[in-house]
């Protein structure tokens, strides 16, 4: 924890001395290189050890060559008389491999230093053979295995740095024979076992650091020996059992973490009078017990004291002399008994001018917090109050802790307006006070706190509207005002913070109006929580912009209308509640192919018609429909009628067909020629294939994802080239999908303008006799060209053109349609023609209706597509008279235009029979 950058700076001194001393050896070794010969033994340790070694990205092992004498090589220095290596430094140069067992014949080596690079492989023994070796420093590696038992032999090692690697087993018991060693570090590796009371013989050790491993058992009551022990950091580890009282003695100790072990006890009485230089001191998240010593006041020299999650009971005790406090930790304990002068202490860390986080919370405090909260030092970063029996109301002095980042008051008994000060605290990132007594007003002064990442004030009896200021928080990820008194309508600008990518909670209030349009500012918002308020209207489609919902909780309000299409996009939702409303028409199809969707409810509404029965519907104890009077079907848990209308909702059998082109045929000659005649005139042949956009799939598919389903975009997969692009036969890898794959050219002008016109045609259109949309993909390609397309379900039988005027191969046997066929054909144009014209709100003419347009899934049904060239109509187009001119230009296929007149006659014919 905190004694680790203690370490750190330890080691960082230690390495400055012995830089210094590389550069003098260098360069008296550089100057007498001249005067002594080769050393053969060393040479060649040196070039066995440069074969293990993979040279990193600044090539120093390129300087290890015959055309320089070793001692010039990069990284080693050699003795001044005898011109063997004594220091050997490679670190962070990025080199990998391993270390060749040769580097025990380097045996004047006195400094070894292969530090932040990626080594791996086992720590060879022969390490142990270097009996003058000082420095041993290989940290920030990914070395593996235990450490060499053999180490012990280097006895004059006084560094020896192996933190940050994959070492395990247990810490070698021969270790302790280095009685020359003055710091040892071991952390943060898989070391298990205790660590050896060997250790207790290391009388000049300094520094012991063993921190974030897997050591367990007693802490070595031999410890308590090394009077010259400064830093004890044997954090995170598994440690147990009491701490022995010699090492609370030892007075040299400056930084002591003992913190996430298992240790237990309680803390001695005269510890700030037995380690009188004691600096840093964590015992955090352990099992201690019993109260805090007052004579910790008399360790006038901590800066950081951490005592959170234990036991501990009683009063805090003064800290008025603890004048360098930086870091004060009690949060999580059992102090303080729910009086007013439980926070009596508080006031006696004013002269701890340095002081940066005070943490407090979850413990028993009661009182009020002091006046005096604006004498704290300006220092303070941190401050933690929650989950305590704090009373009163919060000081209005608190604006003068400018530096404050963190105010957690949430979770007490705090009551009055919140102070219009707080929105000075310019550097406020997080503010918790929810779950308190408070009322009055939101301030709109918070508005102001523009560094804001999450604020809570949800449980208290806040009142009146919410401040349109706060659409300010340009970098506000957090939102939770729920549970208040809060009314009035929503401020736009607080949908409009498209920052919000956690939580925006605004439920159990009494907010009115509808939900503005800018919600669809919301892309990144995963929890959205607008339940129990009197919000009104239709539920916006831009709702559906918001893809990364997970939890949306909307239930009872006032909604009305029907649940809006765009909600398909929602794929990655886990909960939606819309209960307790007044939303009607269909449960929507798309619900069931939400595979994420865990619960679902939408009971007490006013839906109407069948209760699907796959996905999540199948999961009775996980959606819920009750209250709503008109739905059938389901599966039979729901306990709903039979839908009596199912059987005529769907599309004509094949049987039907035959009978209602039987009647036609003996009824109405008329008809008939006018059959043939489309029949004749459809001959005209138009290559154009293209394919359509249904905007209700959400599949997301990339450039990548169709360059590989197209194998490259292939001419083997080429199966259709139209006035704007080519279309592609497709295979999704993950899902086995079959698809077309329509790719605009967008250097033909218009391709872009007829890429708009078939999304926008189809957004909001939904026909069985429509081709089927699976997305559209817009960006750019490898070359950094725009790239568009359009991808829908693959029609296996192709156009209606293919099966008319068929180009057939030299072996292929032609194919043709009966008359049935071509009637049900001719049916399913008609039904998609009456749904365009006349049930799809706005109306649409289609403007360039061919066989080519007309494709045939593998039943032979029908799908109008190509609607690159529509025409919406407005109210007022409708009825414009026919004999006034027009500039709209003509639409459609030059050299090919279907006789209108007969295509309406056919289209309202069979209106009556089929449709």
């Amino acid at each position: 924890m905190a004694l680790s950058c203690w370490i750190w700076s330890a080691r960082f001194s230690s390495l400055c001395l012995i830089s210094i001393l590389h550069f003098l050896c260098f360069n008296l070794a550089a100057a007498a290189i001249a005067i002594h010969g080769n050393n053969e033994t060393d040479r060649v340790a040196l070039l066995e050890l440069k074969a293990k070694i993979i040279d990193g990205p600044s090539g120093v092992m390129s300087s290890w060559n015959r055309s320089l004498h070793f001692c010039r090589w990069y990284g080693v220095t050699c003795g001044r008389r005898h011109q063997r290596v004594t220091i050997l430094d490679l670190n962070s140069f990025q080199l990998s491999g391993s270390i060749s067992f040769h580097v025990g014949n380097l045996s004047f080596l006195r400094e070894l230093d292969l530090s932040n690079n990626s080594f791996t492989h086992e720590i060879p023994p022969q390490i142990g053979h270097l009996r003058r070796l000082q420095v041993l420093s290989l940290y920030n590696n990914s070395f593996d295995g235990q450490i060499p038992p053999t180490i012990s032999n280097c006895s004059n090692l006084a560094f020896f740095y192996l933190d940050n690697n994959n070492l395990a087993g247990e810490i070698p018991v021969e270790l302790g024979s280095l009685v020359k060693l003055k710091a040892i570090y071991l952390q943060r590796n898989n070391f298990i076992g205790t660590l050896p009371p060997s250790f207790g013989n290391l009388s000049s050790l300094d520094i012991l650091g063993a921190y974030q491993n897997q050591l367990n058992g007693n802490l070595p009551e031999s410890l308590g020996q090394l009077k010259s022990l400064r830093i004890l950091s044997i954090f995170e580890n598994e440690f147990s059992g009491t701490i022995a009282p010699s090492i609370f003695n030892l007075s040299s100790i400056e930084g002591l973490d003992l913190s996430s072990n298992h240790f237990q006890g309680n803390l001695p009485m005269d510890i700030g009078n037995s380690l009188p230089k004691l600096q840093h001191f964590s015992v955090a998240v352990n099992q201690f017990t019993g109260i805090i010593p007052t004579s910790i006041s008399n360790a006038s020299n901590l800066e950081l004291l951490d005592l959170l999650v234990n036991n501990l009971t009683g009063r805090v005790p003064s800290l008025d002399k603890l004048h360098r406090l930086s870091e004060f930790m009690i949060s999580v304990n059992n102090l303080g008994s729910g009086k007013a002068d439980d926070l009596t202490f508080l006031s006696t860390l004013m002269n701890a001018t340095a002081l940066q986080l005070l943490g407090i919370g979850n413990n028993n405090f009661g009182g009020e917090l002091p006046e005096q909260i604006a004498n704290f030092s300006k220092e303070l970063n941190i401050f933690v109050i929650q989950n305590n029996q704090i009373s009163g109301n919060i000081p209005v002095g608190i604006e003068v802790l400018v530096s404050l980042e963190v105010l957690y008051a949430d979770g007490n008994k705090l009551s009055g307006n919140i102070p219009s000060g707080i929105g000075q605290l310019q550097n406020l990132k997080l503010l918790s006070l929810g779950n308190n007594n408070l009322s009055g007003y939101i301030p709109s002064s918070l508005g102001n706190l523009t560094n804001l990442l999450e604020i809570f004030l949800y449980n208290n009896s806040l009142q009146g509207t919410i401040p349109s200021s706060l659409g300010k928080w340009k970098k506000l990820l957090k939102l939770d005002f729920s549970t208040n008194n809060l009314s009035g309508p929503i401020p736009p600008e607080l949908f409009g913070l498209s920052s919000l990518s956690k939580l925006l909670s605004l439920s159990v209030n009494h907010l009115s109006g509808s939900i503005p349009e800018e919600v669809q500012t919301l892309k990144n918002l995963g929890i959205l929580d607008l339940q129990d308020n009197m919000l009104s209207g239709e539920i916006p489609s831009g709702l559906g912009s918001c893809t990364d919902l997970e939890l949306l909780f909307m239930g009872s309000n006032l909604f009305h209308g029907s649940i809006p299409s765009s909600f398909a996009s929602l794929r990655g939702i886990r909960e939606l509640n819309l209960s307790h409303n007044n939303l009607s028409g269909k449960i929507p199809e798309f619900l069931k192919g939400f595979n994420s969707l865990e619960l679902l409810d939408l009971s007490y509404n006013d839906f109407d018609g069948m209760v699907p029965v796959e996905g999540v519907f199948k999961n009775f104890s996980a959606t819920f429909v009750g209250g709503n009077k008109n739905l059938c079907g389901g599966i039979p848990n729901f306990g709903l009628p039979e839908c009596k209308f199912e059987q005529s909702k769907r599309r004509p059998t094949t049987k039907l067909k035959i009978i209602i082109s039987a009647i036609c045929v003996v009824t109405s000659i008329t008809f008939f020629l006018i059959a043939l005649l489309l029949w004749h005139l459809s001959k005209r042949r138009k290559g154009e294939a293209t394919s359509l956009f249904d905007g209700n799939s959400l599949l997301k598919l990339s450039y990548q994802s169709l360059l590989k389903a197209t194998n490259g975009f292939s001419s083997d997969n080429l199966i259709g080239v139209g006035s704007f692009g080519s279309v592609y036969k497709g295979i999704l890898d993950q899902e086995g999908m079959i698809i077309a794959v329509k790719v605009l050219n967008l250097m033909r002008r218009g391709a872009s303008k007829t890429f708009i016109a078939e999304c926008e045609a189809l957004r909001n259109i939904r026909h069985r006799n429509l081709v089927k949309v699976i997305t559209a993909c817009s960006g750019v390609d490898y070359q950094g060209n725009d790239f568009k397309a359009l991808v829908y379900n693959f029609m296996v039988n192709g156009s209606l053109e293919d099966w008319l005027h068929p180009t057939l191969g030299l072996e292929e046997v032609p194919r043709s349609l009966n008359i049935v066929q071509r009637l049900s054909i001719a049916i399913d144009i008609a039904c998609a023609l009456e749904y365009l014209h006349n049930q799809c709100g706005t109306p649409i003419v289609h403007c360039d209706l061919k066989p080519s347009n007309i494709l045939l899934d593998e039943e032979m049904v029908g799908h109008v597509s190509d609607f690159g060239l529509v025409k919406f109509l407005s109210s007022g187009m409708l009825d414009y008279s026919t004999n006034h001119s027009s500039s709209l230009g003509i639409r459609g296929t030059v050299g090919y235009c279907p006789p209108g007149n007969i295509v309406h006659a056919f289209h309202n014919f069979f209106l009556v029979l089929v449709c």
